[in-house]
């Protein structure tokens, strides 16, 4: 087994300080276990070792030894594969295959409504992304009432997705009602794992008191 020392000095992080998909590759580390080198910025100025590593200058990005990976769900679904255990995505290969599947349509209907909506804050924009995010999520929320977690028993790299947007819903005025319950319920499991609570950042805890 990789030693957390050896695993300290092997891997780094550049994220987002409230950047939801550094979030999520964040939450992905910590429920893991592995010990990186994260380095958080404010996004308001780009280090210039980052522009050195990654063309586009985006975050997060993961840096292995010679590897720099910069597309989240690559950086995701490569932490799991280099650290198998706890495994985030299912052994079988028809299983693992409908969760790369649910995580495409995920990305379309709702990472991409909720990270557009962060961008668009205080802009003109920001109430029609609002009810973007608001209509995909009403659209999934039958899905949470299956599963414990979502689509499947067992904590799975979609988790990891879901947990930081659904974490920004008050930062985002987007209100939960009756109608919602399976949803909360889902979100406080999220929320009570001990990892989720690690990969937060101090201005990320105060987007939900």
């Amino acid at each position: 087994m990789t030693s957390v020392a050896n695993r300290r000095s092997m891997m780094g992080l550049y994220s987002g300080n409230i950047c939801i998909r550094s979030h999520q590759v964040r939450f992905v580390l910590s429920e893991k276990g592995i010990v990186t080198q994260i380095n958080n910025f404010d996004g308001k100025k780009i280090p210039e070792d980052l522009i050195a590593l990654n063309p586009f200058a985006t975050m997060p990005t993961l840096v292995d030894r010679e590897l720099v990976l910069y597309d989240s769900r690559v950086i995701m679904e490569y932490i799991d594969e280099r650290y198998p255990y706890p495994p985030l995505l299912p052994v079988n290969p028809v299983d693992r295959a409908k969760i790369r599947l649910a995580l495409a349509s995920l990305e379309v209907d709702i990472v991409q409504s909720a990270v557009d909506l962060d961008q668009s804050l205080g802009t003109r924009t920001e109430n029609s992304h609002r009810k973007k995010l608001k209509s995909a999520l009403n659209a999934t929320a039958d899905l949470f009432s299956v599963n414990k977690y979502f689509l499947s028993e067992d904590f799975t790299i979609i988790d990891c997705v879901l947990g930081p947007i659904l974490w920004r819903l008050d930062y985002f005025k987007i209100n939960l009602t009756n109608d919602h319950k399976n949803m909360k319920s889902y979100m406080q499991r999220v929320f009570d794992r001990e990892a989720f609570h690690d990969s937060l950042t101090e201005d990320e805890e105060e987007m939900h008191l």
